[in-house]
Order: structure tokens, then C-alpha cells, then sequence
């Protein structure tokens, strides 16, 4: 019998995996990666730019508030909770559909929950604005921060509206898959 030859070349992978492997080129290789899992398509949509204007105007109400004394008023203990909050869950939710959750977790039905997200949320938002705009006073203890707690209930009119047009928008994604989990998750 014929003895079995030592050297043998089975690798079947690309050229450029290879060279990644011996280390010239790992950190191209893993760039490529990361960019593979971004969902670039969502970046250019109009939920992800309201998604990205809610999250940069959302830390600017915050950050108003908190640069003022706001422990002062108890209506502003409130705006900070849902301002802090919702800023917190936007961020997680915007950079989940960014890299491609709703592909890993096939048993969340997305379209309806980031519809029932974003209509809470505008919720949530119209009572903090109504909060922080009724405790708006220029004559009061806190005049000197006047300006800060006007220009956050400013803010906090324009991410309320800002959440409701995504809460329209998710709303709309919703009715066009008919709102079905089920269609997202059979294979055809």
C-alpha cells in the first residue's frame, strides 16, 4: 500500500483571509467586518436621522436642565427622569437597528415595537415638556437659570415632536408589512 503523502494543501479560503491570518492585514480584515455588520441603508432612512436628531436633542434638554439647580422644583425631577431615560433606551435601540438586531432576534416583532416605543415615548416626552414649561418663571428663586429652563422646555417641545414623527413614521413601517411578526420570521 501506498503510504499517505505528509505534505497536502487543503485550505480552500480566499487569499485574503490568509493574509489576514499571518497578521499583515488583521486590523483591514476586522474593519471589514465592522462594516459589514452596519446597516448602512438604515443610517440613510429618515427614522434613523430622526433617531440621531432625538438622541443629540435629547442630551441637549437633559444637559440644560442639569446645569441648572432643578432639584429646586419637583416637576423638573420628573423631566429629568423621562429626559435621561428615553435618551438612555434611544441610543440602545438606535444602535441595535444600526448593527442588525432585528435579524439576530427574529422574535421580537420590530415594526411593532419600535411603533409602541416611539408612541410612548412621544407620551412620556409631552408630559415632561408640559412639566418643564409650567415651571418656567423669570420672577422666581432660580431666576438666574432662567434662561437654562426656558430654552430646555424649547428643547423639549422639539424632541416631542421629533418622537412624534417617528412614532408616524414607525407607524407607518408597521401597516406596510400588515404588522405581523409571523411574516418577518417564516422562511420562504
Amino acid at each position: 500500500m501506498a503510504e499517505f503523502p505528509s505534505k497536502i494543501a487543503t485550505e480552500t479560503s480566499s487569499p485574503n483571509s490568509q493574509s489576514s491570518q499571518q497578521g499583515g492585514s488583521s486590523l483591514r480584515g476586522m474593519a471589514a467586518n465592522v462594516t459589514t455588520m452596519l446597516d448602512m441603508c438604515f443610517i440613510r432612512s429618515i427614522p434613523a436621522v430622526l433617531m440621531m436628531a432625538e438622541i443629540f436633542l435629547g442630551l441637549l434638554h437633559w444637559a440644560l436642565i442639569a446645569s441648572a439647580p432643578y432639584t429646586w422644583v419637583p416637576a423638573y425631577g420628573w423631566v429629568m427622569f423621562v429626559a435621561v431615560t428615553l435618551w438612555i433606551l434611544t441610543t440602545i435601540l438606535f444602535f441595535m437597528i444600526l448593527f442588525g438586531a432585528q435579524e439576530k432576534l427574529t422574535f421580537v416583532p420590530w415594526p411593532l415595537t419600535v411603533m409602541a416605543y416611539h408612541a410612548a415615548a412621544t407620551v412620556l416626552y409631552l408630559t415632561a415638556f408640559l412639566a418643564n414649561a409650567a415651571s418656567v418663571h423669570p420672577y422666581r428663586y432660580y431666576s438666574n437659570f432662567y434662561g437654562h429652563m426656558a430654552a430646555a422646555a424649547f428643547f423639549g417641545a422639539v424632541v416631542t415632536l421629533t418622537y412624534g414623527a417617528s412614532a408616524f413614521f414607525s407607524y407607518l413601517s408597521w401597516k406596510g408589512d400588515g404588522g405581523n411578526a409571523a411574516t418577518n420570521t417564516v422562511p420562504t
